[in-house]
This record gives structure tokens, sequence and C-alpha cells, in this order.
């Protein structure tokens, strides 16, 4: 378990203050994670990685010379925001472009790719590969769909190793998308792991049991089978990943491959050693051609005791980008000319500025006092709920839900009183919100959350009272914002299940004319209802999906916690300001 902590919420922010601070030669802090200390030349794509925190070294851990300018550091097992995002790749940035890549994961994605759509507003070129290396998230024949492990060293090395050669966007990104073809992963885990505060494991494994499939995030694996001897489990790991051999390779004999053994936190390196030597045996008794060798750690997942197997097929190109130098906090390989570092001004990063709130009328600022009342209702709720939602999430994801949702609520709870304090109107209010929610708990559901907290500020704006109407339009279109960003439609198993009812219940009653009140409150029991039906559901998205039989019986936390909120929210509305029609 993680033991040296000191409030929970603040340790990803405390874990990269610490990061930098040993690590000043390579990396330098800037809003969103890190960036090269260092100089890169005029002209040079950027690489620019990044996920959650928890999975040392990946990724701040691999920002330096010969492999990634910057990394996006989200939350424990939480994407990073898009903000972040554009952040870092922004501070990374050398006019030649910029690259993203990252594991594939729900929240990742809907992050990265909002953040590509504004970094090319931006005027700068960027694109994106996604890692798929791991074999058990998804069947060949749905490869897209897999998640990335700790097959992002290999993406990553050769990306970056790409850049360094001068290659331009396109050529990287082909080399990016090639280096993540031929990179399969396997893994499996004997127990979970703990997030700082936690009192439980995010999942048990039963004792003597070993869990096959396992993801970087405390997913549970795909099946369960007694704990093997580590000749066994070095039989099990090289038998599944030379069963599928990428495309262009034609024959396991005579191929050239990397094999990484790689650590998720608590198996230590003697073991590794041991079951690495039974792999070595099979893959030349399979007539493979084993190519530098790693066995470490190289994606983590906190103290979660596993392991998992990467094989890397190269080809003539792969190989000698692999075998280019690389200088960074966590991986080294050759020797690299060292670089000026960045002048001290540039470390400095942007300072976000939270002056000039836009003008708003005496009735607007009145709304905001109830606004900022609802939300603080809504943080309560969650904060009364954390380690419901957290245990509801871990049945079939990877059980961050509630800590999420808290440090999204918590954040959007001191942004909203800021800027009410300052005098800002009631949507100012809730677009304030929405982005310290969205920033400060990246993943899905603060990415969600701020679609829907920006929506509705915007329907209510800073220039009058705001009325049932008013509110039931910025509600309509929270739902149409959260269905277009997140693309989960009813049925999903998802917090769009509650949030299509409450929004449809919503608009049809306002319009018949019934009280905000009224409204609202019918509106929650149509999403209480919605939400407890998706026990009965099968997930079709996000990291639940390939476990949906698991969630059987238990209701999708987002789901779940959408209608607690609402219910929370409805009780501030008795009373307030905010007018009937």
């Amino acid at each position: 378990m993680t033991r040296l902590y000191n409030e929970p919420a603040a340790f990803a922010d405390e874990m990269i203050e610490g990061f930098v601070a040993a690590n000043a030669r390579y990396v330098r802090a800037v809003p969103g994670g890190v960036a090269r200390s260092t100089v890169s030349p005029e002209g040079q794509v950027a690489l620019v990685i990044g996920g959650g925190s928890g999975h040392y070294p990946a990724f701040g851990g691999l920002v330096g010379q010969g492999l990634a300018h910057g990394a996006a550091m989200g939350n424990l097992f939480a994407s990073p925001a898009t903000q972040q995002v554009e952040s870092v790749a922004r501070a990374a940035s050398n006019g030649g472009g910029v690259l993203l890549s990252y594991g594939n994961y729900a929240g990742d994605v809907l992050n990265f790719d909002a953040a590509q759509d504004r970094i090319r507003a931006a005027g700068i070129p960027c694109e994106t590969v996604t890692v798929t290396d791991d074999v058990s998230s998804a069947p060949l024949a749905e490869k897209h769909k897999r998640r990335g492990i700790a097959g992002d060293l290999t993406v990553f090395k050769s990306a970056g190793a790409a850049a360094e050669a001068g290659y331009d966007l396109a050529e990287v990104v082909r080399v990016a998308a090639l280096a993540n073809e031929r990179t399969r992963s396997f893994g499996v885990a004997f127990t979970g792991c703990t997030l700082p505060g936690a009192a439980e494991p995010l999942f048990t494994v039963p004792e003597r049991r070993m869990a096959v499939g396992m993801g970087i995030h405390g997913e549970p694996g795909i099946g369960e089978t007694d704990i093997p001897t580590a000749d066994e489990l070095a039989g099990m790991l090289v038998a599944r990943l030379l069963e599928e051999l990428p495309e262009g390779v034609e024959s396991a004999r005579g191929a050239r491959v990397v094999p990484i053994l790689n650590g998720l936190g608590s198996v230590k390196y003697e073991e590794m050693f041991v079951v690495y030597r039974r792999i070595a045996r099979l893959l030349e008794e399979a007539g493979v051609e084993i190519v530098d060798p790693h066995v470490g750690e190289f994606c983590t997942s906190f103290d979660m005791a596993g392991t998992s197997l990467t094989l890397f097929w190269l080809d003539e190109e792969l190989e000698r980008l692999w075998d280019a130098p690389v200088d960074s906090p966590a991986y080294r390989k050759g020797s690299v000319v060292a670089a000026e570092r960045v002048a001290t001004s540039a470390q400095q990063g942007e300072q976000e500025d939270r002056s000039g709130y836009p003008a708003a009328t005496p009735e607007s600022k009145d709304a905001a006092r109830q606004v900022v009342a609802a939300i603080e209702a809504l943080a309560a709720t969650v904060d009364a709920n954390v380690d419901e939602l957290g245990r509801m999430d871990s049945i079939a994801g990877d059980g961050d839900h509630g800590i999420g949702m808290q440090r999204g609520s918590r954040a959007a709870v001191a942004a909203a009183r800021e800027a009410a304090a300052a005098g800002a109107g009631a949507g100012t209010v809730l677009l304030q919100a929405g982005d310290a929610w969205s920033h400060r708990a990246g993943g899905t559901s603060g990415a969600l959350w701020g679609v829907a907290l920006r929506a509705l500020g915007d329907a209510l704006g800073d220039e009058a009272r705001p009325n049932a109407a008013m509110v039931a339009s910025g509600v309509a279109a929270a739902a149409a914002g959260i269905t277009s960003y997140g693309k989960a439609q009813l049925g999903d198993k998802t917090m769009v299940d509650a949030l299509l009812p409450f929004a449809e219940t919503l608009t049809r009653e306002v319009a018949a004319g019934t009280s905000l009140l009224e409204a609202w409150t019918w509106a929650a029991d149509a999403a209480t209802a919605a939400a407890a039906g998706t026990a009965d559901l099968l997930p079709r998205m996000g990291r639940a999906r390939p476990h949906a039989e698991k969630s059987l019986g238990t209701p999708d936390p987002g789901a779940h916690s959408f209608a607690l909120i609402v219910r929370a929210v409805g009780d501030v509305l008795d009373g307030g300001p905010t007018e009937r029609s």
C-alpha cells in the first residue's frame, strides 16, 4: 500500500513538484505537467506524451533528449485534462509540429483529442498516435480498441528518436504507428494496488490465485488461474504473444525482437530475472533473435504486484531508432551531446489569469450565490459517497470515480466561491467551476462535468436572473454536449443513462409550465430510477467494457453519482432567488 503521503488529494501535485526538484537537469515544471529543461532544435517535431499519474517512470520519467519533449501528467489514474495537454504541448513546441501519444483509454482520448483541436486552432500542426499493445483487452479484429500498457515505451522511444533525427511530423507519425503495430504486451497480477489514503486496494485477487490480462489502472483481469511457477508464467506469457505476430512479420523464426519484462510495482527485480531466464530460453527455442532485452519497471501501477511481457518486433529502421541515444530521468541509452538549458524566464510557465471577470447585473450576481450553494451541495454529496462510488467503480473499472469526482467538485467549489466573491454573475461562476473541475479532476468524468457546467453557464449568462426556461435550456445543452463529446448513448451504461432522462423530463415539465423546483424534483426522480436501472446493463464503453459481465448487478457509478448530485441540487433550489418561470 502507499504509506507516504500528506493530503491524498494533493498527492499527484506534490509528487510532480518533487520529481521536478530531483530532475531539474532534464525537466522543468509547466502548467499541466513537465517539459524538457534543455533547448531543442528549432523546427524539431515535439513528442508530447501523457496519462494519469501512478505509473512512474511513465510519463514524466521519459522526458529528455532523444525521447519525449513534454508529458501531460494527470491525477492518479486519471487522464490529464484538455487544458493540461494543450499547455504542455505549447511549452514543448519547437516549430515543427506536435505529436501526441498516449495509452488508448476513454478519458485520455477525450481530453487529448480536444487538446489536439485547440492546438491546431492555434496554428500548430498536431497529430496523434495512440498506443494499443495490450492483447488481452480486445481481439485482433478490434485491435484499435486495445489499451496501452508497457508498450508505451517502444512507441515513445521510436517516435522520440525519429524526431531527434530530424524526421518531419508526417514521418514521425508513420514511425510511431509502425512501432505500435509491431508491439504486443500481456500481463498478470497477484494483488491489487492501493491509492494514497484508501483503506483497501482497488481490487483483490484470491489468495494463491493470479489475475490474467491486467491493465495498469487496477482493472480486473480477464480471468484467474492458480499462481504458476516462474517457468510456467514465462511459458504463459511467451505462448500468448507468439500466437499473434504483427503484420509484416511472417515468422517468429529469424525475427529480431526486443523483449521487455515490466514490473508493475511490487514484484522484485530478482523475481523478474528468474522469469526472464525462462523467457529467453523459450524465445530462443522459437527461433527469435533477442535484441537488447529489458527487465525492470517501465510502466507501473503504484504497488500492484504483477508483471507484463512486451515483444517489440523490429525492422531495420525501428532497430536503428531503438538504439539511438537517449537521456531522460528514468531511461538512458548511449551518449547524447548535452544541450543548453532553457532560460530561467521560460521555465516559469504561464500563470493562470483569474482576474477580469465579465460585468454582471445585480440580479445575476444574486443568482450566483445560489449557484455557489448548489455546487457546495454537490461537493458535499460527493464527499459523503466517495468510498461507495470508488467501490462501485472498482467492480469492473479502475476504482477512481469517487476520488476523481471529489477532486473535481472541490476544485469547482473553490473556483465558484472565488468568482462570486469577485462579483461574477451566475454564468461566469459556472464557467469557472466547469474549467476548474475538468482541469483538476481530469479523466472522463472530469471532462464531461466540465462540459456540463460550461453549457449551463453559457445558457444562464450574466445579464439576467435565471428562470426555469433558461435552466432547462442549459441542461439540454449540457446533455447534447456530453453525448457529442463523449460519444455515449442510452444503454451504454454510462452517466448518459441518467442524464438524458433527467434532461428530457426537465425540458418537458418546464415547457408545460411546471415550476423549476417541481420540474427539477421530477427530473431527479427520473434520473434516480434510470441510474438504478443501469445495474441490468452491460457497459459498451470505457475501461469497464472488457469486463462487462463483472458489472452486472451494480449500477454505473457515473450514472449513480449524477442522480445523487441532481437530488442534492434540487434541495438547494427550494426557496432560492431563481425565478419559477
